[in-house]
């Protein structure tokens, strides 16, 4: 699952973008570094713009629902910001779907030993909402991914140790597949960079939508 924090000041970039192939700028309206790592490694270079977007302001029906509406609402935000005036805008969040409910980040730390000791042993449904604005003429798409994520059985003392480090308190779902909860993680049905926050295939598709190829804007 993606983390919600970047070093830097909010709503400002971390670091220089070089900019794209195109010439279009690429924003992430997002704090993650999970997800901006994803975009860097997948040859493109974004900046970075944070929404503050108020999470728990935003409701709905189903996770799936909600991953997408606080997607949407992070893209929109940003992209009616100066800043980002002309570019792509490309909102997400993530949520893990567990009996139905949809779990984001623990309140504190017994909340997040409590939702591994449930957890565990079971599957859960990683949703990741993506929504991409390009705010030169307003145009939106949106769309979400779903993994199924089959959790292994860490003992309590393992769960303690976990918990104690901090981690889950700044990540939705209170995991992740590629900190430190990954040993705890049996296996995934689906795409894995979904689960860290961002699914570079549906990002594409996205993108072609909007008449943007994502080789375009590769840096």
């Amino acid at each position: 699952m993606a983390h919600d924090t970047v070093p830097g000041s909010p709503g400002t970039s971390p670091g220089t973008s070089p900019g794209s192939a195109s010439g279009r700028r690429l924003v992430l309206a997002s704090q993650s570094p999970a997800r901006l790592g994803l975009l860097r490694r997948a040859g493109l270079a974004p900046e970075v713009i944070v929404s503050g977007v108020d999470e728990d302001a935003v409701t709905a029906p189903t996770p799936a629902e909600l991953a997408l509406r606080l997607a949407e609402a992070k893209a929109a935000a940003v992209a009616e910001r100066p800043q980002a005036a002309g570019a792509l805008v490309i909102g997400c969040d993530s949520v893990l779907e567990l009996d139905g409910r949809p779990l984001g980040k623990p309140a504190d730390a017994e909340e997040a030993t409590a939702r591994w000791k449930a957890m565990r042993g079971r599957a859960g449904v990683l949703v990741t909402g993506h929504c991409v604005v390009d705010a030169a003429d307003g145009r939106r798409v949106s769309a979400t991914a779903a993994t199924t994520v089959r959790f292994g059985e860490p003992s309590d003392e393992e769960i303690a140790a976990y918990v104690a480090c901090g981690e889950p308190l700044h990540v939705a779902g209170a995991f992740t597949l590629d900190g430190r909860s990954a040993p705890f993680v049996d296996g995934i049905d689906g795409d894995p960079g979904n689960v860290i926050g961002l699914s570079l295939p549906l990002l594409r598709r996205l993108l072609a939508e909007l008449g943007v190829g994502i080789t375009e804007l590769w840096a």
